[in-house]
This record gives C-alpha cells, sequence and structure tokens, in this order.
C-alpha cells in the first residue's frame, strides 16, 4: 500500500509539474509576443506613422515610404525575425541593390530608414540618367519601370533597337550596349558606337553622349507614351476591383484615381483610397467628398466617395 501510494504521489506531483512548467512557457510566450508589439509599435511612433505603407497582422512585416531629395517616392519593405532585434531584420526595395545594413542589439527601425536614405542619395546620379533618358528618347517598354533596372531598350528607328545598360558604380561612364534589328543596319552602328567612344564625355548630359557617338539625332517619344499612366493600385496592389455587388458601378473596375503630384503620380481605386482616408485622423469630409494627404507622396487629395460607403 505504501509502495503504491508513494507512486502515486510521485504521479500526482508529476503531473503537476508538468502543467506548471507548460504554464510558465504560455506565460513567457504571452510576454514576450506583449514586449514585441509594445516594441514595435514604439518604433513605429519615432519613425512616424504618416510614412508607414503596410503592418502586418502580427507585426512582422512593416513597409514604410520614404521620399528621395528629387520627390521620388520609394518604399522599403522590412520582414521582422521573431529574435528580433537581436536578430537583424531582412529589407527589400525597388533599388538597383541593396545596401549592407549595419545592425546591433540597440539598433532601431528609425536607423534602418536612415540608411535606407543614405543609399537613396547614392543611387540619385543613377535615376538622373535613367529619367533623362525616359524623358528624351523613344524608350520601350516604358510602362511601370522598375527603380531596380538599369537598363533601357532604346528605339533608333530604321528597326533598329539599342539596350544600354548604365554602371552602377559610375553611372555617367560609358554604358555597356547592345545593338538588335536588321544585320546590316546594326553593323554599321556597332561600327560607329566603337569608332567613337574615346569621344565620350562624363562632363556631357547623357543622352547627348549617346548621340554624339552615333552621329545621329534620337527619335524622340511618341506621344502617347509620355501620357501613360499607372494602373496597378498604390493601396490594394491589385489592377481591378473584386466583383461585388456593394461596390455598385465600381465592382470590377480599374484604377480611377491619380495623385497630381507630378513625383509620385501614384495610381488608386477610389474606393481603396476612400477607405484608407477614413482611417486617418486627419482626414476631413465636406458632403460627399474626403480630403487628406497621398499615403505615398503627402500631397493634398480629394476624392468622391459614394454614399453607399459613407
Amino acid at each position: 500500500m505504501r509502495t503504491e501510494s508513494t507512486f502515486g504521489s510521485r504521479i500526482v506531483f508529476h503531473f503537476f509539474s508538468s502543467g506548471n512548467q507548460m504554464e510558465q512557457s504560455r506565460c513567457r510566450e504571452s510576454a514576450d509576443s506583449s514586449s514585441f508589439s509594445r516594441s514595435v509599435y514604439s518604433e513605429i511612433e519615432e519613425v512616424g506613422w504618416e510614412h508607414l505603407v503596410r503592418l502586418s497582422e502580427d507585426l512582422k512585416f512593416l513597409s514604410f515610404r520614404v521620399i528621395d531629395k528629387k520627390g521620388r517616392v520609394h518604399c522599403m519593405e522590412i520582414q521582422l525575425d521573431k529574435n528580433y532585434p537581436r536578430s537583424p531584420p531582412s529589407i527589400s526595395a525597388d533599388v538597383p541593390y541593396i545596401f549592407n545594413l549595419k545592425w546591433s542589439r540597440k539598433s532601431r527601425l528609425k536607423d534602418l530608414l536612415q540608411q535606407f536614405r543614405e543609399h537613396l542619395e547614392k543611387l540619385q546620379e543613377i535615376w538622373n540618367i535613367l529619367d533623362e533618358i525616359d524623358k528624351s528618347l523613344w524608350v520601350i517598354d516604358l510602362k511601370n519601370p522598375s527603380r531596380a533596372n538599369v537598363c533601357r531598350q532604346v528605339n533608333l528607328g530604321y528597326n533598329c533597337i539599342i539596350m544600354l545598360s548604365i554602371h552602377i558604380d559610375d553611372p555617367s561612364s560609358l554604358p555597356e550596349c547592345r545593338f538588335m534589328g536588321s544585320d546590316p543596319m546594326v553593323n554599321s552602328l556597332r561600327k560607329t558606337w566603337q569608332r567613337n567612344s574615346k569621344r565620350w564625355n562624363k562632363d556631357k548630359p547623357f543622352v547627348e553622349n549617346v548621340a554624339n557617338l552615333l552621329e545621329t539625332q534620337l527619335p524622340r517619344p511618341p506621344e502617347h507614351e509620355n501620357n501613360y499612366q499607372q494602373v496597378e493600385c498604390g493601396i490594394c496592389y491589385a489592377q481591378f476591383l473584386p466583383i461585388d455587388e456593394e461596390l455598385g458601378a465600381k465592382s470590377g473596375g480599374g484604377t480611377d484615381y491619380t495623385c497630381d503630384n507630378s513625383s509620385c503620380s501614384k495610381a488608386f481605386h477610389s474606393v481603396c483610397l476612400g477607405d484608407w482616408l477614413r482611417s486617418i485622423t486627419t482626414t476631413r469630409q465636406s458632403y460627399d467628398v474626403l480630403f487628406g494627404n497621398c499615403p505615398y507622396c503627402s500631397e493634398p487629395v480629394a476624392v468622391k466617395i459614394s454614399i453607399a460607403r459613407k
């Protein structure tokens, strides 16, 4: 009897001991989660909620908007590890290359954003040259160009194309090039380029250099290319709204609102923009119009809303 009683008491003791360990583990996980949430919210506060574009429910994925000195709008996506901030976050952005992140256990999101801003400054010359090409030459497939792409295909006429690749370490230097088209014309242009390559002058505008080397006047972009408009919504990241009776006439529709800031020109579904503006405390409403700021460049926007979605 005594043995059974002893054995039974050991079982009971072991059971409660395991239960306590499980409860302690749950408490630690809850405390860690609570601590993680407070830390993330605190660091977003330091950066500024107005710069936040997206935030996942588990707070491990964030996207911040950064505007460079030329008014270009950039988004940096951040993935936080479960051991953050002991483990550095993963980052991605629409840039030619990502910077080497400097991180310590004392680092915060504001430090990450500052490093990203400094990296954007280093990329200004690349983007200035690409913008010059896009505005001055007949660039093929210019629709929604990626800021990470340092190559451009330029139509030279006579069924010939030149592909220019900008050097990320020395953007104003002679670019790599490749000619495509009919063999006789391509061969002639290639020889002309090679013969004049030493005439490349880094102090002259990029487009002027290309024209000088090719000894020809380069075609300007056709009018319809200049009137290009983005079609992907900057809030829901979809081209079309879902088919939904509640959306009424806008069901399945494309983007119908574009930011007036020429440096931004982000496109939105007015429904998505209206819903986003409603979530911002500084938004004002007059009758059926919401007044607020663009989620990307912070310039004033005004969007008309339907009665059904007020």
